[in-house]
């Protein structure tokens, strides 16, 4: 899992910045990989929306035997599952969840690892020393391991699979934080603004995080991403949103023996989770190109 988002910092103030990219950010869906990210992202989202609204067919926890294993029709456009689940809705159910964990992680590892980047690289000192041994640590196990470790630790439930995810997350977003503020506190409006007595604070809010917007959005983007697939990948292996709630990846582990006999019941779960991963990483790769310095100048 890589931190880097392939962008570089701008040399002037946060003022003249903006306003040479101000048309940037229309630009990012204006890119092949914006628009596809778009549509994408866009079916994902009505799809959530419907199981969060209970438009679905049916309710994702319904059962009836009776109706178990049948093919996808008109009356279930997706199938049945084992138990006679509509497959449709559970689908639809397991990408709301999805992306509600998502969101919850990585707003949390955003807030939290932001916070800590910023003050170590700005303040350095004892500061950036902490932070730097916490970040050693927590990069010292993989992903995955550590999500798996936290989430059967705890108590098992959507909230503990959004903390186990959060906590993994939050040294990536405190790397990213931090490399932008080491070379924006030596730039000349930064000096300037401490110069004249601005506080600390005034400058970081005023100056330094303005200009450090840009990588931060496109690190959130991708990072969704990843809370997406890992949550898939914690629920596969029964550690993730526990029945009977839907997810993706339990979806897929109930799946597994009944492919060759009913493989829509794999298919589309793996599809709707391909979709919204791809659709997050390609909306972030357009960003990434409209909010570049180096191509919103030509």
């Amino acid at each position: 899992m890589s931190a880097d988002t392939g962008l570089e910092l701008p040399a002037s103030p946060p003022g003249a910045g903006a306003r040479r990219r101000g048309g940037t950010w229309r630009s990012a869906f204006a890119t092949p990989s914006g628009i596809a990210g778009v549509l994408l992202m866009a079916g994902v989202l009505v799809l959530a929306a419907m199981a969060v609204l209970g438009l679905t067919p049916a309710s994702p926890r319904a059962q009836d035997v009776s109706q178990g294993l049948l093919g996808p029709s008109g009356t279930h456009w997706f199938g049945t599952d084992q138990f006679g689940r509509d497959v449709f809705s559970r689908v639809a159910s397991g990408l709301a969840n999805s992306m509600r964990v998502a969101v919850v992680s990585v707003a949390v590892s955003g807030v939290v690892g932001i916070t800590l980047g910023v003050v170590a690289g700005y303040y350095q000192g004892l500061a950036d020393r902490v932070v730097g041994v916490v970040n050693n640590v927590l990069f010292a196990f993989p992903s995955l391991l550590l999500a798996l470790a936290l989430a059967a630790t705890l108590e098992r439930s959507w909230v503990t699979v959004s903390v186990a995810i959060a906590v993994v997350y939050v040294p990536i977003f405190a790397r990213v934080a931090r490399g932008p503020v080491l070379s924006l506190r030596t730039a000349d409006y930064v000096v300037a603004a401490d110069a004249i007595g601005r506080s600390r604070l005034s400058t970081l809010v005023e100056h330094v995080l303005p200009n450090m917007a840009g990588i931060l959005v496109v690190q959130t983007t991708l990072s969704l991403s990843w809370a997406v697939l890992t949550e898939a990948s914690l629920s596969f292996l029964g550690f993730g949103t526990p029945p009977p709630a839907a997810s993706l990846g339990g979806m897929v582990y109930e799946a597994q023996t009944l492919a060759v006999i009913a493989p829509w019941m794999l298919a589309f779960p793996g599809a709707a989770l391909v979709l919204a991963v791809v659709g997050l990483n390609l909306l972030g790769d357009g960003l990434r190109s409209a909010l570049d310095p180096r191509r919103a100048d030509r």
